[in-house]
């Protein structure tokens, strides 16, 4: 066995390496960059070494820097995680000449499957049914919109050593094709050094199911049931699941042997996943291949019992897997909600700055329920704008779908993040969505119940009801302690008031209140109680309840004139007020937003790429104005109306904070 594994990554899959490595009794060595100096994989690891300024292209894929931090710990095998060089088979031949292992695929199935363009000549050629696409080189846009007419749109214009969302674009038009082809060309030379194109079909309303696959260097390969990843956005996985709600033991079984068929084809050892597209009728198409760890493993894990990194390891090492096809089994159920520093009421458009307050939920593993965290990050750490915007995975478990579901909505109900945006209120839900409840979403579940962003969720009646009664029970716990301050101030003992008048949002809700020490009963207008037990105390950031036997947990944060509450996807601006406060209060005019339409404001903080107007030019709603770059993805603002650009602020090269001004319209 290894004595000490170099991970050729960061962040929390970096972390989850050296947490399997270090239950082997395995050293490690992490690598970082300047901005990770203080980053969580550094200082959980054995030993890090510096190796190079902050963007990746400069660190982390650079393979000299990482062979010579190999070199100087002495490291006797390389873990890649994802991304980065986790599919470069360049990577692999260095650490071979270095007779270092790399704890991955043969260097033939990376060159073979990382390939997009090569992988799908050797699905079909190993009886894998494949979707039809130009698996030839593209030259450029107008070539890329012709492929695409002779296909018939839609078409998907996917990089040929992509992955993650990364240089993948759907187009419906000769229009979107061309504009897809230059975008998709250059993310992925930025990304992965490799520019080319192909171009498939685009299944519409197609669910994502991957099999999961693990083999050994001794011809043993085995398939680990299937992922469901269909809720995706902008082809970035959001929200995984294992098993799927969808699949049949028949399909299932049928998609795990074309799996193995073609991992065998590529004489494939290690992990690996094969991805599959699924239609309505649960015909699958193969879609591609990654010869690594996905994000997405936890699920997998969690369902079958197994290590995927111990098992990694050990293949790298030599070792024959421990186990048959016919150990695999299907333990209950298993949900991974990806966490970002993106804001959802911005168009989930990248989100940085430092963790002012980072609070996960409490991991834990019984027999009928867990609780898993995976994260790089740390309260006071910093959200870089050069790296993958992922702050954690939460996984839960549970017997059966159902309850890994609730599970997963009281964990994200008690997950705090603070200081940046984060898409925690849009996990909420989702959650509670009925097509995902019902198992019943597709790969276009985002754009078609979301298609003008997220507002935040609408609390159902009875939820915001419940609220009501929290609320009222804190805003007594606060006025009983004010009057206590100043009663002890002025000598003077004032009474709290029963009757109050709550406002949630534009919910108005008349109340009385009988409190006790720990628990206090609501009465709302219409007569019906609620009897209410919370221990809150002011200054604390949550309000864990039981209300009517349920449990309740709200996010709290004290404002001016009342409270912030934000619960399953919702954030809400109350007040508690007396009847007659409520009375005049309604009589207030409404403060209106200022008026931003004459400007093009920056919406995430990024570098501008590109400007695609002139000053006095007419643009046209829908025209792109320019391109700015934030977390290795391009960003193309568009015009929301027919303008003519008046001022140009912003130039090519410029690093923008989120509102800062990029052009002014007449």
């Amino acid at each position: 066995m290894f004595k000490k594994i170099l991970i050729a990554n960061r962040g929390e899959i970096a972390c989850r390496v050296i947490r399997s490595a270090r239950r082997m009794g395995i050293g490690t060595v992490a690598v970082y960059s300047d901005a990770d100096a203080q980053a969580l994989h550094v200082r959980l690891a054995d030993e890090a070494v510096h190796i190079g300024p902050s963007p990746a292209s400069q660190s982390y894929i650079v393979i000299d820097r990482i062979i010579d931090a190999v070199r100087a710990t002495g490291a006797d095998a390389v873990h890649p995680g994802y991304g980065f060089l986790s599919e470069n088979a360049g990577f692999a031949e260095a650490l071979a000449r270095e007779s270092v292992a790399f704890i991955g695929p043969p260097v033939g199935a990376i060159q073979a499957m990382g390939d997009k363009i090569t992988s799908k000549k050797l699905a079909a050629e190993a009886g894998v049914s494949t979707v039809p696409g130009h698996m030839g080189l593209i030259d450029d846009a107008d070539g890329a919109a012709a492929i695409a007419a002779g296909i018939g749109y839609p078409v998907m214009i996917k990089a040929s050593a992509g992955g993650g969302g990364k240089g993948m674009r759907i187009a419906w038009n000769d229009a979107e094709a061309r504009e897809g082809f230059e975008r998709s060309k250059s993310e992925a030379a930025s990304s992965f050094g490799d520019d080319r194109i192909f171009i498939e079909k685009f299944v519409t309303q197609p669910r994502h199911i991957e099999i999961q696959v693990l083999g050994d260097r001794h011809g043993n390969c085995l398939w680990l049931n299937e992922r469901e990843c269909s809720i995706q956005r902008r082809n970035q996985k959001v929200i995984e699941e294992a098993p799927s709600p969808f699949l049949d033991a028949e399909t299932r079984r049928a998609m795990g042997e074309q799996a193995v068929a073609l991992a065998r084809a590529v004489d494939y050892h290690s992990a690996g996943t094969v991805e599959f597209i699924v239609d309505g009728d649960r015909n699958f198409y193969f879609l591609e291949m990654n010869t690594r760890l996905q994000v997405e493993h936890p699920v997998t894990e969690l369902i079958t019992g197994i290590d995927l990194v111990e098992q990694m390891i050990r293949v790298a090492a030599g070792e024959k897997l421990s186990l048959t096809q016919a150990d695999v089994g299907i333990n209950g159920w298993a949900i991974e909600s990806r966490l970002y520093a993106e804001d959802p009421y911005r168009g989930f458009l990248p989100s940085t700055g430092r963790l002012t307050r980072y609070r996960p939920p409490q991991e834990h593993h019984s027999a009928t329920s867990a609780v898993r965290n995976d994260t790089g990050v740390f309260e006071g750490g910093e959200i870089s704008r050069f790296y993958d915007p992922m702050i954690a995975k939460l996984c839960t478990w549970a017997p059966n779908r159902e309850e890994a579901i609730e599970g997963m909505r009281r964990a994200l109900d008690g997950f705090e993040v603070e200081g940046i945006g984060h898409n925690l209120p849009f996990l909420s839900a989702v959650m509670d969505h009925p097509k995902f409840t019902g198992g019943e979403m597709t790969t276009a579940f985002i754009a078609e119940e979301y298609p003008d962003g997220f507002a935040g969720a609408v609390l159902p009646e009875a939820t915001m009801r419940r609220l009501a009664g929290l609320v009222t029970h804190l805003h007594t716990v606060l006025e009983e302690r004010a009057t206590k301050i100043f009663g002890a101030m002025l000598n003077h003992q004032r009474q709290v008031g029963r009757d109050w008048v709550v406002q949630l949002g534009r919910y108005s809700c008349p109340v009385s209140i009988d409190r006790g020490p720990q628990q206090s009963t609501v009465t709302l207008a219409d007569g019906t109680v609620m009897h209410l037990t919370c221990d809150w105390v002011p200054g604390q950031t949550l309000a864990r309840a039981t209300v009517d036997g349920e449990q309740l947990i709200a996010k709290v944060e004290a404002l001016p004139g009342g409270l912030r509450i934000r619960h399953r996807g919702a954030d809400l601006r109350v007040a508690v007020l007396s009847p007659r406060h409520a009375e005049l209060a309604a009589q207030m005019p409404e403060k209106l937003p200022p008026d931003t339409s004459k400007l093009l404001l920056c919406p995430m903080p990024g570098l501008v790429v590109q400007i695609s107007v002139a000053e006095g030019d007419t643009v046209f709603d829908g025209q792109a104005l320019c391109t700015v770059e934030a977390m290795k993805m391009e960003n193309v603002l568009r015009a929301e109306r027919n303008a003519v650009v008046s001022r140009i602020v912003a130039k090519p090269g410029d690093s923008l904070a989120v509102d800062e001004i990029i052009m002014e319209f007449e």
